[in-house]
């Protein structure tokens, strides 16, 4: 649709050149004044089409109109990427607006201009580069029911975020669906806080729910800090991402009942994880100098603690994962009077390769280990006699970048269904595996299914995500 509208519009400025409105609800933009002078009198469907060149900006620009679902306002440029918004401000979309959408551009204004801010809704980031000057963010979501798409955030060597996640009082925003950005080249900050590559809430927003989607997303060379994904939200998904070669860590830093599913981590710390409720399955780890960090904590919120605090975790499942030849498998560090970890259970994983299966230092009460299976690793380490076989998975990565289960592996449907009417499928929330394809009775172990339904997901390589996919 995107490539039509372009067509149709490149047409009608070849029928109409030198004048400025081609048809009605078309606008072409030659200056930015005419573009905040067009902005302010836009109407729902109208599309002001920016001409590629370099646009300076001396403040933000403003954008408070409302489109409709049926007829957005688009902001668009010429040819992705060939509009380059630059100076001391980018777009800023502020209440009431809503059904915006921005498309195609080179920002390289100043950071922590560009974004959504409360009472937005309904508005779309789309077929971006994100190259901002300056400490901070690269791009603000507040508002709720907006999409990030298929954006490049890069080349970041400055304290602040690539994108940053906030809300209106103690709500984080609501109802997001961040999808297919890549992530690429954000430098070491020398190990200051505040410079994750990606940061959805802050710990006031902790224990409002998001029920937001972060799924197909290439993180690459990202260093920043010591957090890359850190998340302080309660009942955010983050599904078939890509995290690869990154020195820093996914952390559900605060926050409750997220799911973490599907997703690559290969040569990168892992995964750490605090709070209570979170599904953690069907997670893929290789190389990695950590698979699964189960935090320790050093206060539980539901006593009273601080919302800033490292929040024991409790009640988390974290079952039908892969770890590949990490250097630490699933681990607890130590913590100086630290409160563990509460009710986690641990089951049917595979661990190939590596160093010791468990590593727990720290309170690990009433644990759940079940049904794991270890090969090849340098120990068990931590885990209990019993609640694991040592056997060969059989797993091969024939033409795929990621290792599959071959057959005859053990893990093929090394889970039974519950029998009996009253019986509990304590497994009843993996639904799905690392392919995107779904789980049916019986499960195999591992983050793989095997399974003849199409596969949804795999490893993403930079022509999959960001401005430049098609």
């Amino acid at each position: 649709m995107k490539n039509i509208v372009r067509s149709l519009t490149a047409l009608l400025l070849l029928m109409t050149a030198g004048v400025q409105t081609t048809t009605a609800g078309t606008i072409v933009i030659k200056t930015i004044g005419h573009l905040q002078k067009a902005i302010n009198e836009a109407k729902p469907g109208d599309t002001l089409l920016v001409q590629n060149g370099l646009y300076a900006t001396g403040n933000p620009v403003t954008i408070n109109r409302e489109g409709t679902k049926e007829q957005p306002i688009v902001i668009m440029a010429q040819s992705d990427g060939q509009a380059e918004i630059t100076g001391a401000g980018g777009f800023a979309i502020m209440s009431p607006a809503k059904y915006i959408v921005i498309s195609g551009f080179k920002f390289t204004h100043a950071a922590s201009t560009a974004r959504t801010g409360t009472g937005t809704s309904f508005c779309r980031w789309t077929h971006n580069i994100f190259e901002n000057e300056g400490e901070g963010e690269e791009l603000t979501i507040a508002g709720s029911d907006h999409q990030v798409d298929y954006n490049t955030f890069h080349n970041k060597s400055t304290m602040g975020r690539f994108l940053a996640i906030r809300g209106e009082g103690s709500q984080i925003a609501e109802r997001l669906w961040i999808h297919h950005n890549y992530f690429y080249n954000f430098t070491s900050q020398g190990g200051k806080n505040g410079a994750e590559a990606f940061q959805f809430g802050l710990s006031g927003f902790s224990m409002s729910k998001s029920n937001s989607i972060v799924e197909y997303n290439l993180f690459e060379e990202c260093e920043g800090e010591n957090e890359l994904i850190s998340v302080k939200a309660s009942a955010v998904t983050l599904r078939y991402n890509t995290i690869r070669n990154c020195k820093a860590q996914f952390t559900l830093r605060h926050g409750n009942f997220s799911q973490v599913y599907g997703n690559y981590f290969h040569n990168t710390p892992g995964l750490r994880i605090f709070g209570d409720d979170h599904l953690i399955y069907s997670n893929y780890f290789e190389t990695c100098s950590m698979g699964i960090n189960i935090g320790n904590g050093d206060g539980e919120v539901a006593d009273g603690a601080a919302l800033t605090c490292h929040d024991r975790p409790d009640r988390v499942l974290i079952a039908f994962n892969t770890i590949i030849s990490c250097k630490s498998s699933i681990a607890m560090g130590g913590r100086d009077k630290g409160l563990g970890a509460t009710a986690i259970t641990v089951a049917r994983n595979i661990i190939r390769g590596g160093g010791p299966a468990a590593s727990i230092t720290g309170p690990f009460v009433n644990p759940v280990w079940e049904g794991n299976i270890v090969f090849n690793a340098e120990s068990k380490g931590d885990m209990p006699d019993g609640t694991f076989t040592t056997t060969d998975p059989k797993l091969g990565r024939g033409t795929s970048e990621t290792i599959h289960l071959l057959p005859g592996s053990p893990a093929i449907d090394a889970v039974p269904a519950p029998k009996g009417k009253k019986a509990v499928n304590p497994y009843a929330a993996i639904t799905t595996d690392m392919d995107g394809q779904p789980r049916t009775a019986p499960l195999d172990a591992g983050a793989d299914e095997v399974s003849s339904a199409p596969a949804t997901a795999r490893i993403l390589n930079p022509k999959d995500v960001g401005a430049d996919a098609k």
